[in-house]
């Protein structure tokens, strides 16, 4: 989470509470300003007044503790191991990052299946839209007529806790205040791009993530011992070898002597750095403390829709497109539907692990119904399938011509520094072991995409699809979008 975020939230309370307040959310002086209002009950609601001790920092949090109707149901056989040796069903889940792409679409899905949802979120991912000029092709409603919604069609609660998990105050009353069983975190600045458009973004990004999660473990330790960490990591920091990539450890015969160890890190970004230290990180204190973790380390993400975001309109899930956080397969298959050739990086032979959003969902479920042993750190690597940006190229201009549109692919520099032709093949088995049945990258899937695309082409800006940043040219001077 970030501290660029400035935000006023009043908190409309019903007429027979006799003392209305504010929910107020100060992390800067040159954040962004949203307000919004958030009606609730009175009945019982819980107050946390927290006063940064830091200059310009304070934050007041009113966050709703309400119960859900229907208990908590896993799989057979999952549980969370306490201290004594016995089980307990998991109930509670804190989603970190539960306004963003893949935490929207995880806290629906986790509530959908019955698990207490609260969402932990500071809303800076907005924040950067507005400052780069950017948009989601797909119209989002705001995170609190989305949990309004939700719990009109569903009579679901999901709390909402409005702060910056870089400020350890609101975090830790967070914890006090929810007590996780699990904490799913994705509340990290998630784009490479981003993370070298200049030394200020570089600096936020190792920042907001490294220290982010660094207070998540202190809070669990803390407060939540018992509680299992899954966070998201990335197959990026895993880089590209020439030799195959095993899921987290590699077992290795060096003159004579034999060891099981981390596998191999090579970062392509600051933002795939910061991982790395997360993963360090975490390591570190399951083995120190004994806290519990799976780092699920993702491939590229498509799609939009899952069972829950498809329910309304106001449930729906962002779809980027642009040159900072749009993911390959969403970014072609915008691109076709507009009629601009398809954006293939240098020679176009990058290989990489990929995934429908659907299964990222699944893939958390999963972790969280199977958790790690106190003490242990366990590595799933999360994706189904892999492709060359050359491949899926290929795969949307077939799927372009069966709609009657002709799609074009050119060959633009690369703006990363990366192999453009390697060696990739990458184990991705422990899930499936787990139970996920995989939503594969099929011609009618393609089709819904581009049909998708297509309804919303009206939204696009053309002007952010091709690619702005530059690894090699990131400078210290502070970089501005132009209108």
């Amino acid at each position: 989470m970030a501290h660029l975020l400035s935000t006023v939230c009043s908190l409309n309370i019903s007429s027979c509470c006799k003392n209305p307040q504010q929910l107020l959310v100060s992390q800067s002086s040159s954040g962004f300003p949203v307000s919004f209002s958030l009606p609730t009950s009175t009945s019982r609601s819980k107050k946390l007044i927290l006063n940064g001790k830091g200059p310009k920092r304070c934050s007041t949090i009113y966050a709703m503790a309400v119960s859900l109707s229907q208990e908590s149901k896993t799989q057979p056989g999952s549980s969370f191991p306490q201290k004594t040796g016995e089980a307990a069903s998991p109930k509670k889940v804190m989603v970190i990052g539960g306004d963003g792409y893949c935490g929207w679409a995880t806290a629906l899905h986790l509530s959908n299946k019955n698990y207490e949802v609260a969402i932990v979120d500071n809303l800076v991912r907005r924040l950067f839209d507005h400052q780069l000029g950017l948009d989601s092709l797909t119209p989002i409603s705001s995170i609190h007529n989305r949990i309004r919604r939700w719990k009109s069609l569903t009579g679901k609660d999901i709390q909402l806790y409005i702060g910056d998990v870089c400020d350890f105050e609101f975090l830790s009353e967070s914890f006090k205040s929810f007590e996780p069983d699990a904490v799913v975190h994705f509340g990290e600045q998630r784009s490479a791009p981003y993370s070298m458009i200049d030394r200020s973004r570089a600096v936020f990004t190792q920042h907001n993530n490294v220290i982010g999660t660094l207070n998540v473990l202190f809070a669990i330790k803390e407060f939540s011992d018992e509680c299992h960490l899954v966070k998201l990591g990335t197959m990026g920091e895993y880089g590209t070898p020439n030799i195959d990539i095993e899921e987290g450890y590699i077992t290795i015969t060096h003159k004579g002597r034999t060891d099981t160890l981390p596998y191999p890190k090579q970062a392509s970004s600051f933002y795939h750095l910061s991982k790395v230290h997360d993963s360090h990180n975490i390591a570190f204190t399951c083995k120190a403390w004994g806290i519990r973790a799976t780092d699920l380390n993702q491939g590229v993400v498509y799609g939009v829709r899952t069972d829950e975001t498809a329910m309304h309109d106001e449930l729906c899930n962002r779809f980027d497109y642009d040159g900072v956080f749009g993911t390959a397969l969403n970014r072609f298959c915008v691109q076709a539907a507009v009629g601009h050739p398809l954006t293939v990086y240098g020679k176009g032979g990058q290989t990489r692990g990929y995934l429908d959003i659907r299964d990222t969902v699944q893939c958390v479920e999963l972790a969280i119904a199977n958790p790690a042993q106190r003490g242990e750190f366990r590595v799933f690597n999360q994706f189904t399938e892999q492709f060359s940006v050359n491949e899926l190229a290929a795969l949307v201009t077939k799927a372009g011509e069966k709609l009657g549109i002709e799609v074009k692919t050119i060959s633009v520099p690369n703006p990363r520094v990366e192999a453009e032709e390697h060696y990739y093949n990458a184990k991705h088995t422990k899930l499936i072991e787990l139970g996920l049945k995989p939503h594969l990258l099929s011609d009618s899937l393609l089709d819904s995409l581009l049909n998708f695309a297509l309804e919303f082409k009206d939204r696009v800006d053309a002007k952010q699809i091709m690619p702005t940043v530059s690894w090699r040219k990131i400078g210290v001077k502070p970089k501005t979008i132009a209108a």
